[in-house]
């Protein structure tokens, strides 16, 4: 603790970022201060009743500054440490790639839509995120409907033959194989971005104009189209909320929180209307409400996310001048941010407010049936401490190979996936048999012997399994040493032996208790079951996706081995650019020429060489 005082004491009165380490170094928390001496020690200041930062500080072992030279500095800084240590007390909102958006191929001769959670810089258009698939999906539904561009991928486009079934239906021109005018196939791109942007009004007028250009030529079947899609607009926009007059972009933060617990809604208004909202629930935070907000607002304008023209707040921000400043500079235009007071401006951002309430209230009213559910498992497994961290064990193979222990871990009865974990059998394979309960036993021994150094462990563990599997399980919690974690086995439900019976009789599931020689049956229908069940299908869900992906490198290496001139190098390349032998396979040459040591002969050979596998396939 000396050395901590000592370097509290010789903090600089200078901007910059402090990290703050726990005992073996981890980084538990990232901020950043106009004034790194009085932010630093006040958090040591024994007033500061906040059991947060209480907590917080207990475990500080070692502060580290950066200095900056500048508040800007210092705000970029703190943004990039926090992506790079991931705090356990920093907020980290659900990254973009979660939600949703929609992609123009502009950089296409042929443009075309798609729904994508993938954004990167090459070219192309996006746009949103969208907080619900459902509205983004519906969005693309409608202009393949109305503005009729083409959904296909470019290898189906290159390789077409004749129309497709979106042709048949009336939802594409059949640019890959009919004599369609670019031009207006290019004006239909123009009106869809018109159209996803929010500008309909002025798309509304357009479509308008050309009906009655199509009218006055006689040309009554194109001016009934263009009547179709202005109804199909004009729907849309009877659904939205107008919420301005001025039609600027802005996005609206409300922030309602009880103690600790928090919820934040954001209105994403776009050329005036209401277009959608993104709700965050953050929980044992007593930091100030400006920090909480300044943090979030750190997290929310990261990657490639649309920075409107104005930002309302419900409160002020000491360094919203910086921040104005920072998002100008990604925007490319000034960006303002206001805490209204009054007027129109004070009444959306109190709209914000009252959606994040009701959106506090909803989610709580979630979290108390969860919380019924939890205590209900509680009782019906008899477990002497309340289960509010659940982790699942499952052990799987691929025919006898790749032998993998999957782990997820579900807190307050929702799965985390920031706990799911993967571990790959380094003792016990398949020449040995394949020995479930060695494998079990390995992966649980890994796992508890960093959950005791980390001091991160579960109230519950539930392993795939009956007796033996559960026996591997206390097992290792023994060998660790690790006192107070539970444990039970869930085995499946079997077919019972019934020769005289027409039907197929099914046990219930059973879950195997310590020291019980029977095993509980739960009510069919009950929460804990249910709760129980979903936690194993999960574990077996997380397992099979990383076989897949497994399978799917292996088939990509053997396809690979089979073209001449494709090293270990030069796969390793291709996977890392492509990912899946699929993408490769429909990928353009000029595309392939991108990768490293790739030649323009042996690019044309790895398509060839692919598309031929396919085809024998078929």
């Amino acid at each position: 603790m000396n050395s901590l005082a000592e370097k509290l004491a010789g903090l600089p009165s200078r901007p910059g970022v402090y990290l703050m380490r726990e005992a073996g170094g981890k980084v538990i928390y990232v901020g950043k201060a106009k004034d790194l001496r009085a932010r630093v020690r006040s958090y040591f200041n024994r007033s500061d009743e906040r059991s947060q930062v209480e907590f917080l500080v207990r475990r500080v072992v070692d502060i580290e500054t950066l200095v900056t030279s500048n508040d800007k500095e210092a705000l970029i800084l703190e943004n990039n440490l926090i992506k790079q240590y991931k705090p356990r007390y920093n907020i980290r909102l659900k990254d973009d790639k979660s939600y949703l958006s929609i992609k123009v191929t502009t950089q296409h001769a042929w443009p075309r839509i798609l729904a994508t959670r993938k954004i990167v810089k090459d070219g192309n258009r996006y746009f949103g995120p969208f907080s619900s698939a459902l509205a983004a999906r519906e969005t693309i539904d409608l202009i393949e409907k109305h503005f009729q561009l083409r959904n296909c991928t470019d290898h189906n486009f290159r390789n077409r033959s004749r129309p497709c079934l979106q042709y048949q239906i009336k939802r594409c021109p059949g640019p890959c194989v009919l004599p369609v005018v670019p031009e207006a196939y290019q004006e239909q791109v123009r009106q869809t971005i018109l159209f996803i942007e929010g500008r309909q009004q002025e798309l509304i007028d357009e479509l308008k104009q050309r009906m009655a250009e199509k009218s006055d030529a006689l040309e009554f079947e194109a001016a009934a189209r263009i009547r179709d899609q202005i109804q199909a607009v004009e729907r849309t926009l009877e659904k939205q909320r107008m919420v301005a007059h001025w039609g600027s972009d802005q996005d609206i933060f409300g922030l309602y929180r009880e103690g600790g617990f928090i919820e934040v809604q954001v209105l994403l208004v776009r050329q005036g209307k209401l277009t959608s909202s993104q709700s965050y629930s953050l929980a044992d935070l007593e930091f100030p409400d400006d920090e909480i907000l300044g943090a979030l607002l750190t997290q929310f304008y990261q990657g490639q996310r649309f920075v409107p023209d104005e930002i309302l707040l419900p409160l002020e921000l000491e360094d919203a001048a910086v921040r104005e400043e920072y998002l100008a500079e990604h925007k490319g235009k000034s960006v303002k941010i206001l805490a209204p007071q009054r007027g129109d401006k004070r009444h959306l951002v109190d709209m914000a407010i009252d959606n994040a309430k009701q959106s506090f209230v909803d989610r709580h009213d979630q979290d108390k049936a969860r919380e019924k559910m939890l205590h209900e498992l509680q009782s019906a497994l008899r477990l002497q401490n309340y289960p509010r961290r659940v982790e699942c064990f499952d052990i799987s193979m691929i025919h006898g190979a790749h032998a993998v222990g999957s782990m997820v871990t579900f807190i307050d009865g929702e799965p985390d996936k920031n706990f799911y974990r993967h571990f790959r059998i380094k003792t016990i394979g398949a020449e040995s048999g394949g020995d479930d309960f060695g494998m079990m036993l390995e992966m649980l021994k890994r796992r508890f012997s960093r959950g005791k150094v980390e001091g991160e462990l579960p109230q519950l563990i539930v392993v795939d399994g009956g007796k033996g599997q559960l026996a591997m399980a206390l097992e290792a919690l023994a060998d660790v040493g690790i006192d107070g974690v539970e444990a039970v086995g869930l085995a499946k439900m079997r077919v019972q032996s019934a020769p005289r019976s027409a039907e197929i009789e099914r046990s219930e599931e059973r879950v195997f208790l310590p020291g019980q020689s029977n095993p509980v049956v739960l009510k069919r229908n009950s929460n804990a079951l249910f709760l129980l069940q979903r936690v194993r299908d999960e574990a077996h869900r997380f397992a099979i996706t990383h076989h897949r992906q497994l399978r799917s490198r292996q088939t990509l290496s053997s396809a690979l081995d089979r073209i001449p001139g494709v090293g270990g190098v030069r796969k390793r390349a291709l996977l890392r650019a492509f990912g899946s032998i699929k993408r490769i396979e429909e990928a353009t040459l000029e595309e392939l020429l991108k990768v490293p040591s790739m030649n323009e002969k042996l690019a044309q050979q790895v398509l060839d060489g692919l598309r031929g596998e396919s085809e024998a396939k078929d």
